[in-house]
């Protein structure tokens, strides 16, 4: 007998890079499977997009110390913002309208937000505190 044989353990088994890539194969899929699984119990249900309306959409409140409103132009879709009158603190704040149907505003043009209420909270909080929007003051 030869009990001191190289790639063999105690009780006579002996390591084979085919029982290696088994066992490699069986922790892979059991890891891949635990990720699946984890994932279905712990997923959220679809969540409803913020909405903006109060009645036809428009909004007036103080928002991180700043008044902002908005309300749909008269005639639809102008150049005052996607067919929006926004004001922060009384100044114009103009919203261009996306292709994939989001608002993005002239101080925040990076970021894509589902309706104007939202642009508007971004665009306040991009300018910060001590900013003001240029433009007439109402």
């Amino acid at each position: 007998m030869n009990d001191g044989a190289a790639g063999s353990v105690p009780g006579g088994e002996r390591f084979t890079r085919r029982a290696t890539l088994r066992n490699l194969i069986a922790v892979a899929v059991a890891a891949v499977s635990a990720q699946t699984a984890l994932q279905w119990w712990t997923r959220q249900p679809a969540k409803e997009p913020l909405s903006d309306a109060i009645g036809d959409g428009s909004f007036d409140e103080m928002y991180a110390g700043r008044h902002i409103r908005g309300a749909r132009a008269a005639g639809g879709h102008q150049h005052t913002g996607a067919g929006w009158d926004i004001t922060v603190d009384g100044r114009p704040l103009h919203l261009m309208r996306r292709a994939d149907g989001g608002y993005l505003s002239m101080i925040d043009h990076y970021q894509s937000y589902p309706t104007p209420l939202i642009a508007t909270r971004g665009a306040v909080d991009e300018l910060g505190r001590g900013q003001q929007l240029r433009g007439r003051n109402a």
